[in-house]
């Protein structure tokens, strides 16, 4: 005998059709199908469906949100004609719990056509054949009936016309080559492609992913996938039933949303790693700003110690006026040191803007110039002669130039030369940074490895794996390019590209 298919059920939308459904469960008994309300919502506790549910003892609530939490719940009945709340039961849907539209009521009729036919039938492929034709018959879905080995048998019109194939076309062929023109299952081929159908025939569950469709045009649409299992006996994946579905309203919100997710926690590790730039910086301006506060001492005693032997003569007015002229110097440059570092170390929100890379590199040159003298490294400038203005943010990618930077004078720990170069190609429309040193260099054999998370080759306590990381965020967070070229014990270089806004031209062999 075929096993009872037993349904937890929930409706939302109580009204006349939920009536009407509820009284057919009442009236009729089906010996392979055992269907169970759980709960029906509506916002009208007087609805129709609302009293008769009452009366029958099932429970009712008008949140609809509670009812899809229910435990033990396979499916949603939507019957208030209202999308809104049918894309919000599909977006909050537990797993593995279907949600059926509106138009289900004459579907439902159907249902109880085939389950009194089945009564007469002692045969498991008529109540899979029944499954199936239910399920086939939603209007607004793309709905295929699979076997292990991937072939169709069966597709309702909707999936056929999404797919451009008459039935004749598509029944027994595998739904790989039918969609995408395979000859082999997807993964085989794009490992980026998840596929459903085999996650559901490894773990027997209901599984969902989104598939980027290109068309012969050229563009683009996106399918929701779902697959969900029909067992035989034993509990054995026999059959696969998937549904598709276009989302060209749900998935560009989840992705902007998921985009604007993404961009605020760049920002946070990027402010983070610019506190940790600004220790690694304090160190050598608090000796850089040492050397002019020495030099303000020394004025300030001479010029106390003139004072106090006699009245100054008109020589040693002139000579006052060079020690101030000297000690506001010395003072000018102190503020300047410190306004670098605050203005480094102040968190701002993330906004795109004109930027200039030759401004932006000149500002974190000075920044890090004294601990490239304190490691005895000799920097070479070569900024192009005229603005490389593109569009991006400015804390960003001054971070991103300061930890290339840093990665350069640690490669040189015994001295040596770095080298900062930016260009401008106008065929391409695009302005580049060279930043070269001749450090320790990178093997080849992990320098492909070098822009992931954590990974690093620094000892324990001298680097966290982010630096490179983040660099390679913002890289093409502003749509740029970066590339590194090492040779062990000769040095590296790496080149940032990122498109132009505007330039004002100009050759690029100035040295500053």
């Amino acid at each position: 005998m075929p096993e009872t298919l037993k349904l937890n059920l929930a409706i939302v939308g109580g009204g006349r059709t939920c009536r009407y459904f509820l009284e057919l469960l009442q009236k009729n008994h089906f010996p392979f199908l055992s269907i169970h309300i759980l709960g029906v919502c509506d916002i009208d506790p007087e609805a129709e469906g609302m009293r008769l549910a009452r009366d029958l003892g099932i429970p009712t609530t008008d949140d609809y949100h509670a009812i899809i939490d229910l435990p033990g719940l396979n499916g949603v009945i939507e019957l208030t004609h209202n999308r809104e709340v049918l894309l919000d039961l599909i977006r909050r849907r537990p797993k593995g719990v279907w949600v059926l539209e509106h138009n289900i009521g004459r579907l439902l009729q159907r249902l109880f056509i085939l389950d009194e036919k089945l009564k007469a039938k002692d045969d498991e492929v008529a109540l899979e054949r029944m499954i199936s034709d239910i399920l086939l018959h939603r209007s607004n879905d793309r709905i295929v009936l699979l076997d292990s080995d991937f072939r169709i048998l069966d597709a309702n019109d909707g999936y056929l016309k999404a797919v451009s194939k008459s039935r004749e076309q598509a029944l027994g062929k595998p739904c790989y080559n039918i969609v995408y023109g395979f000859n082999l299952p997807c993964p085989e081929l794009r490992r980026s492609m998840k596929c459903p159908m085999l996650e559901t025939l490894r773990t027997g569950e209901s599984t969902k992913v989104i598939h980027e469709i290109v068309n012969e045009t050229g563009d683009r649409t996106y399918w929701s996938l779902e697959t969900h299992p029909v067992k035989d006996r034993s509990g054995k994946v026999v059959r696969v039933i998937e549904i598709r579905r276009d989302i060209p309203e749900e998935l560009p919100s989840l992705w902007e949303k998921r985009l604007q997710e993404l961009k605020t926690d760049l920002g946070k590790v990027v402010q983070e790693d610019r506190m940790l730039s600004l220790g690694k910086l304090s160190a050598s301006c608090a000796h850089e700003i040492n050397n002019p506060i020495q030099g303000l001492l020394t004025f300030s005693h001479l010029i106390k110690a003139m004072l106090d032997e006699k009245k100054p003569t008109e020589e040693d007015l002139e000579n006052f006026k060079e020690f101030i002229g000297l000690m506001c110097s010395e003072l000018e440059r102190c503020g300047n040191i410190v306004s670098g570092l605050l203005s480094f170390a102040r968190e701002s929100p993330m906004a795109a803007a004109e930027v200039d890379l030759n401004e932006a590199l000149r500002s974190v040159i000075t920044l890090a110039r004294h601990h490239m003298e304190l490691q005895n490294i000799r920097l070479e400038k070569n900024l192009h002669q005229g603005t490389l203005t593109i569009r991006g943010d400015v804390n960003h990618l001054q971070q991103c130039f300061l930890n290339l930077i840093f990665n350069a004078i640690e490669a040189m720990p015994d001295g040596g030369s770095l080298t900062i170069t930016t260009g401008l190609d106008e065929k391409n429309r695009s302005a580049s940074v060279v930043i070269r040193d001749t450090g320790s260099g990178i093997d080849k054999t992990i320098i492909d490895r070098i822009f992931d998370p954590f990974y690093t080759t620094k000892s324990e306590g001298k680097g966290t794996g982010l630096g490179l990381s983040i660099v390679y965020g913002i890289v093409k967070g502003h749509k740029g390019q970066i590339n590194i070229e090492s040779e062990p014990g000769k040095g590296s270089a790496v080149t940032v590209t990122f498109p132009v806004v505007q330039s004002s031209g100009g050759s690029g062999d100035g040295n500053e």
